[in-house]
């Protein structure tokens, strides 16, 4: 046994889990040393999501359990849908972040050098990828779960198994996720390669717009026969009960565990944990020699990721002016360093392929969900409802677009690194870049923005009055939540770092997303007390929206005022 111990003590592996794992406590503690008000911001939105996560979904299941026989149907196909669009994410936060840590990540290439098998490498950054893409999927089911067990009023025992079967869960889609990583990693420059991906997509995109769409019911079919109705209802979820999907095993052996059949319930877990183990050996013993395959291919292609698709520069890497800069060389009132920075920004954010495949993934889904709208509007016939579904929608890009601007627009000028103290000799002067940057990353995502809140209210059938208020709330929304991005990231610097997850893990990324939720919350309470601009009292309903406007000005000027007064001290 001494041996054994040895043996595992001494592994790379192990020696490498250690010691980030001590790394991350230590920096939790410095943190908590030198910031008690991040400490305390962090504190209190975690105990507040839980809290009130559990709230709505234990009211919520109570509520769904008061209809007699109907309760259990939908709360069963709601956990079938739940997980199975869960693990979809899971293996698109795994595709995401497994190709970021494999191929584009400076400890990987440092420990690509070391005396170190390519298996252990891997393995490594195999854990280090699933536990990044999953913390927030535990994070987010934990008070469902939670409120789940209390309405079934399920045994103890429920609960570890519960966190034991989730935990086998998430490592199925990291490892298809690593490998799905490794295969694109490693086909991506062939032309062939991109253009099959290309027509994938596409095909898929017109089976689901084919495919997703609500089967009407008529009334008499409601009161006379209401499970057939919902079984109607619930027809586009069929897929989530699809025996061969990992979800639908988690979810069986959950459900069956709350209704005490113990045997359903183990044979679903069984199922589960033989997958787990037999693809997780397979990922942990033989990807070691494709990653490192795929690995030296991507570095040994361009700075661009391989991408054949050269429309941002000139042909074949020419100094002729490419696509970008014939486009800006039309704006003519724009000033020439103005649309250099511009066009360097642009591809900078082209050629990292983590930052517009994240964006394309937040933005996505919420166009998805929005297109469909189509599908249902003709049972909205209540004007209460139609406001309703619009603030919700506008509630969720206005999320959306908080999480890419602290993500993306923050560490913007970070990012310059080093380097910063050049361009702020130049004649164009910080001040002047900073501006740039804020204009480019409001009118890039007001572009976004402003096309999915205008399709979801002309999807919702409403009238142009209505399409052009949500409009122009959404514009000022936009450039507020850009303002505060870039003036906090200039307030909250970190010129040392050029990961910008871990200049957005900081202090100031963290502030702005809450900050950002903040302002969301509290200009959404204005709009929706006011009526949305639609209020009886036209009075009342202007004195509401002259405070969100003037909270909206505040929140966007106020940063990029303090912001650009630092900037002196930079160019000092």
């Amino acid at each position: 046994m001494s041996g054994l111990a040895a043996q595992l003590k001494s592994s790379p592996l192990l020696l490498l889990l250690r010691v980030n794992a001590v790394h991350s406590w230590r920096r939790l503690l410095a943190v908590r040393e030198q910031s008690q008000l991040l400490t305390g911001i962090i504190s209190f939105f975690v105990i507040g999501y839980l809290v009130l996560a559990f709230e709505l979904f234990y009211h919520g299941m109570q509520f769904i359990a008061k209809f007699p026989g109907l309760g259990a149907v939908l709360t069963e196909r709601l956990m079938y849908t739940l997980f199975a669009f869960l693990f979809a994410l899971l293996l698109l936060s795994n595709l995401i972040i497994s190709y970021t840590n494999l191929f584009r990540n400076r400890e990987t290439a440092f420990l690509l050098t070391l005396p170190v098998s390519n298996q252990t490498i891997f393995n490594w950054k195999f854990i280090e990828s699933m536990v990044l893409a999953s913390w927030a999927f535990l994070f987010l089911i934990a008070p469902l779960l939670v409120a789940f067990g209390l309405v079934r009023d399920v045994p103890w025992h429920f609960y570890p198994l519960t966190v034991l079967l989730i935990g086998l869960f998430i490592i199925l889609p990291g490892v298809f996720g690593s490998a799905l990583a490794i295969g694109i990693g490693r086909h991506l420059d062939r032309k062939s390669f991109q253009i099959t991906l290309l027509l994938l997509a596409l095909v898929l995109l017109a089976f689901v717009a084919f495919w997703w769409k609500t089967n009407p019911v008529d009334d008499d079919l409601l009161d006379k026969r209401t499970l057939e109705a919902l079984d109607r209802l619930l027809a586009k979820t069929r897929f989530t009960m699809f025996p061969f999907l990992p979800s639908y095993w988690l979810s069986g052996a959950v459900l069956q565990w709350a209704e005490g059949i113990a045997s359903n319930a183990v044979f679903f877990a069984a199922v589960l944990l033989s997958n787990t183990l037999f693809f997780g050996s397979l990922a942990f013993t033989r990807f070691g020699n494709l990653f490192y395959d795929t690995a030296s291919a991507v570095q040994s292609r361009a700075s661009n990721g391989g991408f054949k698709f050269n429309f941002l520069r000139a042909a074949g890497g020419s100094a002729a002016p490419g696509f970008l800069e014939k486009f800006f060389d039309k704006l003519v009132w724009l000033r020439p360093d103005t649309r250099a920075i511009a066009v360097k920004d642009l591809r900078m954010f082209w050629r990292d392929t983590t930052q517009w495949g994240q964006s394309v993934m937040f933005f996505g889904l919420l166009g998805a969900y929005v297109i469909n709208l189509r599908n249902f509007t003709h049972q909205l016939t209540s004007p209460f409802w139609i406001h309703a579904v619009a603030f919700l929608n506008l509630g969720a890009c206005a999320f959306n677009l908080a999480s890419v601007t602290t993500r993306f627009v923050f560490p913007q000028f970070s990012l310059e690194g080093r380097r910063i103290w050049i361009v702020g000799m130049s004649p164009m002067g910080l001040a002047r870049i900073v501006m740039t940057k804020y204009w480019l990353a409001s009118v890039g995502s007001l572009a976004i923005t402003l096309a999915l809140v205008t399709l979801s209210c002309y999807l919702l059938k409403m009238p142009w009055s209505d399409v052009a208020f949500f409009g122009a709330v959404v514009t000022v929304m936009t450039f507020a939540l850009n303002g505060l991005a870039v003036g906090l990231g200039v307030l909250f610097p970190n010129v040392k770092e050029t990961n910008p997850n871990k200049i957005v893990s900081g202090f100031g990324g963290t502030l702005c997303f809450v900050l950002s939720s903040i302002y969301i919350i509290a200009a959404l309470a204005l709009l929706v007390v006011g009526g949305g601009g639609f209020h009886a009292h036209i009075a009342l309903a202007f004195v509401y929206m002259v405070a969100f406007v003037a909270l909206s000005f505040a929140v966007g000027w106020l940063p990029m005022r303090w912001g650009l007064k630092q900037l002196k001290n930079f160019e000092a």
